[in-house]
Parts: C-alpha cells; sequence; structure tokens
C-alpha cells in the first residue's frame, strides 16, 4: 500500500495532480482544500496517500493532512459513499466544519455539498456520529452548547452562509443566550 509520496509536483488539473517521486509520475486526486494549499508546479511536495484498488482501476488519493485523510476514510466507510463523493465532501468543506456538521448533527450543511441529498448526508451524520471529531481530534467549539447551536440556525435562515455565521458565532461569549447571542452577532457581520 502507498502511504505517502514525496517528490516533484509536475502539473495541477483539479481535482488531480501529477507527482514526480525518482522518475515514476503519480496521478493523485486531492481534495480542493489539499489542492489550494500546494506549491507551485516544480516544487517539492509530500502528500499522505489513500490507495484503492477496483477490478477497473487503481486509484490514488492525496492529501496535505492525517485529519483529511482520515476524515477521507471515516467517509468511505460509510453505506453508499465512494472515494469520489468523500472527496467531494472534503473539497466542500472542512475537517472541523464536518466534524461540527456531525457533532451538532446539522443536515443543511451536508446538503449544501454537490452530490449530496437529504437522505445521504442523514445517512454520513448517522454513521459519523461519535466516530469523525474523535477521529480527527476537531472538537467543535460549539460541541455541547445548544444556545449557539440556536444562534447558527437562526443566522442561517436569516439568509448568512454557514462560514459567515459561524464566524460570527467565534466571536460571541461562551455563555451567551439565545436573543442576546443573535443580536450580537449580526452587530458583528453588519461590520
Amino acid at each position: 500500500m502507498i502511504g505517502k509520496l514525496t517528490g516533484t509536483l509536475l502539473e495541477k488539473n483539479p481535482p488531480e495532480v501529477l507527482v514526480d517521486c525518482g522518475g515514476v509520475g503519480y496521478e493523485v486526486q486531492v481534495p480542493m482544500s489539499t489542492f489550494y494549499n500546494l506549491p507551485a508546479s516544480g516544487a517539492r511536495v509530500s502528500l499522505l496517500t489513500h490507495f484503492v484498488v477496483r477490478e477497473d482501476a487503481q486509484l490514488l488519493y492525496g492529501f496535505g493532512t492525517p485529519s483529511e485523510r482520515q476524515a477521507f476514510r471515516s467517509l468511505i466507510k460509510v453505506t453508499g459513499i465512494g472515494p469520489r463523493m468523500a472527496l467531494s465532501v472534503l473539497s466542500g468543506m472542512s475537517v472541523d466544519d464536518l466534524a461540527q456538521a456531525v457533532t451538532l448533527q446539522e443536515v443543511g450543511r451536508l446538503v449544501k455539498v454537490p452530490g449530496i441529498g437529504k437522505k445521504t448526508a442523514e445517512r454520513l451524520l448517522l454513521e459519523l456520529k461519535g466516530k469523525i471529531g474523535a477521529d480527527t481530534g476537531a472538537q467543535s467549539l460549539f460541541a455541547n452548547n445548544n444556545e449557539h447551536n440556536d444562534i447558527l440556525q437562526a443566522l442561517m435562515a436569516l439568509g448568512y452562509s454557514d462560514k459567515e455565521a459561524s464566524l460570527a458565532l467565534k466571536k460571541l461569549p461562551p455563555d451567551v443566550g439565545v436573543s442576546e447571542g443573535i443580536k450580537l452577532a449580526l452587530k458583528a457581520l453588519t461590520k
């Protein structure tokens, strides 16, 4: 099994990269989160990998961090989720965002990822509960705080994106109430 590649980055064609390792070029599929953090073509690169052997293909998936690779491995264990769908999830949200969505059981965040419908999102949340946050070490700041979850849902209902609402929540004091939290978050978002 190929666990890591270190070599020269020859080509970058999202979501695929070509890495030259001692004269052998490896085509590696990477999530966009990894792709955006790659160096320029011709530079040295190191990727953690996951090797998939199928009847009709041998595919190599690459990741910039151990938490991304672990999240990918957890995702492909879910019924009905293959490597391409797992890459799509990791391209659509960070590992921390995924861990937070699983912890808070937020279907709405997952259905925003292209290719994920409501039933698939519910299955993902059910099968990853208690696994993804512990596996990745990405514990959500708001995991046990229902008030922050209510504030997040209210901001999203008002039309703010996940990222905007989450950033506003991070600026709130930890013991804030729902109505006061919404007011403070709206003030932060309008600045």
